[in-house]
């Protein structure tokens, strides 16, 4: 999941500038991965407020079962939301409306869809180059039981970090309420007992946050257009896993 782009591209509410878009190319490290994540991430601004869209796939064909029911080709992950502001001119500017859509699908199975409806709230410091959005969310899950209907979620973002130009620490976390069931260990395997049955474990909350350190190579031969770097995906119960996760991610991004 990404959420990067929101931060640097929330400075231009207000200018009404053109579609920020980039795509991402990240390896995934993660003992129950190992494989390529493709991404493509766009956001705009305009007089009402902004939208923002990002789309994970996952190129993950050689983890596909033999004999169990494959009804993808990899992984397919999107979120899009959309920010309300009527007000950006006003003392009330750095509050928002905002309404999301999660869903996507396995391999296995699909993912159920989301809709998340709150408010957000926008801080920057004198520069706009060290940003953070702070977001408390009514969250409904599709055919899925949850204790509180919540989600909160803390975006940051910041620009030429230690005086370096170019160098850019961004990313998100969102923590929230969803009764799910959790199985398996850090190598992606099912946690059984002694007896060889497997373990499951009944979850409430789920836990995840993607920092990202990008530096833009590009600036150093005329193509400002291309960064390299990566993210630590960190989670907590956060699918079929079990516990903590660390999953480092190294890659490519390409600003359109």
């Amino acid at each position: 999941m990404k959420k990067s782009l929101l931060v640097f591209a929330a400075l231009m509410v207000g200018t009404f500038a053109k579609a920020q878009t980039n795509a991402q190319i990240l390896y995934d490290f993660g003992s129950d991965r190992k494989y390529v994540t493709l991404t493509l991430e766009m956001f705009k601004a305009d007089k009402w407020g902004s939208t923002y869209f990002f789309v994970d796939h996952d190129f993950n064909y050689d983890k596909m079962v033999v004999g169990s029911k494959n009804i993808s080709q990899g992984g397919t992950y999107t979120e899009i939301s959309r920010a309300l502001n009527f007000w950006q001119n006003s003392k009330m500017k750095n509050w928002s409306l905002h309404v999301e859509y999660n869903g996507g699908i396995t391999k296995n199975y699909p993912i159920n869809n989301a809709w998340l409806f709150g408010v957000e709230y926008f801080m920057h410091d004198k520069s706009f180059k060290n940003t953070l959005t702070l977001q408390a969310l009514y969250k409904t899950i599709r055919k899925t039981d949850q204790n509180v209907p919540m989600q909160l979620t803390a975006v940051w973002g910041c620009k030429d970090i230690f005086g370096v130009k170019g160098l850019n620490f961004s990313g998100f976390a969102d923590f929230w309420w969803e009764n799910h069931v959790s199985m398996l260990d850090k190598h992606g395997d099912a946690k059984v007992d002694e007896t060889g049955e497997v373990i499951y474990k009944n979850e409430h909350t789920v836990f995840t946050s993607e920092p990202q350190l990008w530096y833009n190579v590009g600036q150093h031969f005329g193509c400002n257009n291309l960064s390299v770097g990566g993210e630590v995906e960190i989670s907590h119960n956060f699918g079929s896993n079990a516990g903590w996760m660390v999953r480092p991610c190294l890659g490519v991004k390409w600003d359109f």
